[in-house]
């Protein structure tokens, strides 16, 4: 593997010293596949564990930022990257071992602008099998494929970085790549022969039906919300994101 960065890869983390010594070790699997220097910026957000340390000890770069909200902390990992090509993964997950070919590939091409990763979950029950499916049916038919993403460096800039929203900033974030590459003429695209190994440690440690049961439950706060009052989706955020792994 070159010196010469090209890769850079974003991992935000919010207390995670149980999973980001994983996640890293399934980055550096599929840097052994190119022939490209690949960094990795671990995003130390709020954390009062061994995160940092762990990621240093493991070869990554820490930055911090302390907002409460995703898309600044992935943003202030893709300020401080130095490679062409920006990838993120959340720090609980996980890549396959020929992801990084594959989307140098896809983005040497000329074809694409920059992508997603299709989702795959480390376990499996019904209703986790449940939750994939629904998964699946809304990127199938809105085309915006989040997981991990990938793009240029500049794209990003281009686009203001990620969408600088507390929930949804995926989703938004696909669009606007997508809006981008329309306009360079080129696609936003899908891994097609490796993907994001989803951790389930929220089901692990609430049930497997609890996406469902949440999205039942807490009706009335999603309706509100769509209508402009979101202060009890805000608190559900809250304590489903950005508030789960206080210590």
């Amino acid at each position: 593997m070159s010196n010469n960065i090209t890769v850079s890869v974003i991992i935000p983390a919010h207390n995670e010293e149980r999973y980001v010594v994983r996640c890293i070790n399934s980055v550096n699997r599929a840097a052994e596949r190119v022939k490209c220097g690949v960094e990795i910026i671990v995003v130390c957000n709020r954390c009062t564990d061994r995160t940092a340390e762990l990621a240093v000890a493991n070869g990554a770069i820490v930055a911090m930022d302390e907002s409460r909200c995703i898309a600044a902390v992935r943003n202030t990992g893709i300020s401080a990257a130095r490679g062409r090509v920006i990838v993120t993964i959340d720090c609980d997950n996980r890549m396959t071992e020929n992801t990084f070919r594959e989307i140098l590939g896809m983005l040497n091409s000329g074809k694409y602008i920059g992508g997603g990763a299709p989702i795959r979950f480390e376990r499996y029950s019904f209703p986790i099998r449940v939750n994939e499916i629904l998964c699946r049916l809304g990127f199938k038919l809105t085309g915006l494929y989040c997981g991990i993403f990938w793009a240029e460096k500049s794209t990003f800039d281009a686009v203001g970085g990620f969408a600088k929203k507390k929930a949804g900033e995926d989703i938004t974030t696909a669009m606007n790549i997508r809006r981008y590459g329309k306009k360079e003429g080129k696609k936003y695209g899908c891994l097609k022969n490796n993907h994001l190994i989803n951790s389930t440690r929220k089901f692990d440690d609430m049930g497997d039906w609890l996406y469902i049961r949440l999205a039942f439950r807490n009706a009335g706060s999603l309706i509100k919300a769509a209508f402009g009052d979101s202060s009890d989706y805000d608190r559900l955020i809250d304590e489903m994101f950005y508030d789960y792994n206080d210590k």
